[in-house]
C-alpha cells in the first residue's frame, strides 16, 4: 500500500461531514489511546471577523419528533452526542432538550440537518 501524502489526508479530510469527522476522531482515539485536544491558536484580527459575522457558540435544540421514526431520531441523537443508547432516549423523551451545547455554527447546522433526516424537528439557538 502507498503511503499517503499529508496534502492527499488533508484533501480527504476537507470531503468529510462534521459527523464523518467526529467518528475519525473517536477511531483515532481508541486505535491509539489518545485524546483530542483542540489548539485554538487564531490572530486576534481572525476573532473580530468571525464575531461580525454571528455567534461563535449556539445550542442545538430538539423541539419535537416530527413525522420520523423515534427509534431513528433516537440513533441520530446517539451518534451526535456520544452517548449510549438509553441516555439517548431519556434525552429524545425529554422533549424540548438541549442536544449539544457550545458548538460551532457549521457543526450545529451538520447536526441538524441529520435530525431533520431523522424526521425531528429541532432549531439552533
Amino acid at each position: 500500500m502507498a503511503k499517503l501524502t499529508n496534502e492527499e489526508i488533508i484533501a480527504s479530510l476537507k470531503e468529510m461531514t462534521v459527523l464523518e469527522l467526529n467518528e475519525l476522531v473517536k477511531a483515532v482515539e481508541a486505535e491509539f489511546g489518545v485524546t483530542a485536544a483542540v489548539a485554538a491558536a487564531a490572530p486576534v484580527a481572525a476573532e473580530e471577523e468571525e464575531a461580525a459575522k454571528g455567534p461563535a457558540e449556539v445550542t442545538l435544540i430538539l423541539k419535537g419528533l416530527g413525522t420520523g421514526s423515534k427509534v431513528a431520531i433516537i440513533k441520530a441523537v446517539q451518534s451526535i452526542t456520544g452517548l449510549g443508547l438509553m441516555d439517548a432516549k431519556k434525552l429524545v423523551d425529554a422533549v424540548p432538550a438541549n442536544i449539544k451545547e457550545h458548538i460551532s455554527p457549521v457543526e450545529a447546522e451538520e447536526h441538524k440537518k441529520a435530525l431533520e433526516a431523522a424526521g425531528a424537528e429541532c432549531e439552533i439557538k
